[in-house]
């Protein structure tokens, strides 16, 4: 899929399943993304003052802070707000994807995914950010 996008792409995952992350960060690492990982709504506040990603991937149920109202404050803060963002959520119902839209998701994916749909979305999101 590397050939096909032509794109290396930052990405940084906000979950605090260690072994979601663990197994986001193989899947992206060999379609060549530089990956980088936090694990609380706090943490990516904080890691998006120094980084800038290509796209988030962002979990709704985080401790500290949850997705939700991580995403909002993204999209509010004008440095930020183009950087797009995947929510990411086993929480999959009808009102929560509403919810994730209004605030300005740019994806919203339900846990189980499939490895190979959230690598091209995340892709197709990192291309349309650099262009």
């Amino acid at each position: 899929m590397r050939g096909e996008w032509n794109v290396s792409a930052h990405v940084l995952i906000v979950e605090d399943e260690p072994n979601i992350v663990e197994s986001l960060t193989f899947i992206l690492k060999r379609e060549g993304c530089l990956v980088t990982a936090v694990f609380d709504g706090e943490a990516v506040l904080e890691t998006l003052l120094v980084e800038k990603p290509n796209v988030v991937i962002l979990d709704v149920m985080l401790p500290k802070l949850n997705g939700f109202e991580v995403l909002k404050r993204i999209k509010a803060d004008p440095a930020l707000k183009a950087i797009p963002v995947m929510v990411l959520t086993a929480k999959g119902q009808d009102k929560d994807r509403k919810t994730a839209e209004d605030l300005g998701a740019d994806a919203f994916v339900t846990k189980p995914f499939a490895n190979r749909d959230l690598v091209a979305r995340v892709l197709e999101l990192a291309a349309a950010s650099a262009a």
